[in-house]
């Protein structure tokens, strides 16, 4: 009796678009809630039923091989495919399925979470992954729906415009400048001052470079890849830091420090070329930007 060919199995084939959009088992296995063995043992699995070496594995993780290469843009329309078929089959009721989301980790802590209840009681039937962290996941890999970043893509499948243009200032308590004394000049604070910044290698985009542009030369001797760390060094009193206004104009325990000296930053909005029509991305893309003219005052304080 001939053997009966199994059937593929579509989490083969997710498993598979997740590490070739990663380049990582571990970082696939953790966006499709499961772990990296039985990643690995799915896309053993597919290989054996194509016949086919789909990666190759190097120092850096996952390497798509020309089968794999041909493989991905199958599965990426077939995963499009799935997306408009859950979108429709949720009739009236919204956009449905899963919505992943890549911010900057001040943006969507200070921002976009303290707001998020609107977009999802309006939205009841996404399963929504907010990333916020020091560091962005790629639209253009397929890694996000949607990101929010600080440098607008020059190359790539993927559509990107401006969001809002930012300011940033140097903030400290009222206690550390007692302390310390109040610098008069950008050069004074060179002298005497403990300032807060990024870890210089562990920078995700040189528009963080900022220190230097208040006074050259200037240098962090306290350092995280967090804003959110340096925010909170910087409230405790240990320094004076570079925060964007709509952090520290908030927080009641930091002044401003040279407030005529401020500098500006942009956020860019980007997204697939592919997938920036689906619904739930529209959706949050109106949610956003009607979000962000709102609260135009705080990104841009005169």
């Amino acid at each position: 009796m001939p053997a009966i060919m199994q059937a593929p199995d579509w989490n083969d084939y997710q498993a598979f678009l997740a590490v070739a959009r990663s380049g990582q088992l571990a970082r696939a296995g953790a966006s499709l809630g499961c772990d990296a063995t039985t990643i690995g043992r799915r896309l053993r699995r597919l290989e054996t039923r194509l016949g086919a070496t789909l990666f190759e594995q190097t120092r850096e993780g996952q390497i798509l091989t020309e089968a794999g290469e041909a493989l991905l843009a199958e599965v990426e329309a077939m995963a499009q495919a799935a997306s408009r078929i859950a979108e429709q089959a949720s009739g009236g009721g919204g956009p449905a399925g899963h919505l992943r989301v890549s911010l900057t980790e001040g943006f969507a802590t200070a921002l976009v979470a303290p707001a998020f209840k609107s977009f999802v009681e309006a939205f009841p039937r996404l399963t929504i992954d907010l990333v916020a962290s020091s560091g962005l996941l790629s639209p253009s890999k397929r890694e996000a729906d949607l990101a929010v970043t600080l440098s607008r893509p020059r190359a790539g499948p993927v559509i990107a415009g401006k969001l809002s243009d930012y300011t940033l200032g140097l903030y400290a308590t009222r206690g550390y400048l007692a302390q310390m004394g109040t610098p008069a000049a950008p050069a004074d604070l060179a002298v005497g001052h403990r300032l807060i910044g990024y870890v210089p290698d562990l920078l995700y985009a040189p528009e963080l470079r900022y220190l230097s542009e208040f006074e050259p030369g200037l240098v962090a001797a306290l350092r995280s890849p967090s804003i959110i760390a340096q925010a909170r060094m910087v409230a405790a009193g240990s320094g004076i830091g570079v925060l964007p206004c709509f952090m520290g104009d908030a927080d009641k325990m930091l002044v401003p420090v040279l407030p005529e000296r401020r500098i500006t930053r942009t956020f860019w909005l980007v997204t697939h070329k592919d997938t920036h029509n689906l619904a739930r991305v529209r959706a949050f893309k109106s949610w956003l930007t009607g979000l962000i003219t709102r609260q135009r005052a705080i990104l841009l304080p005169r």
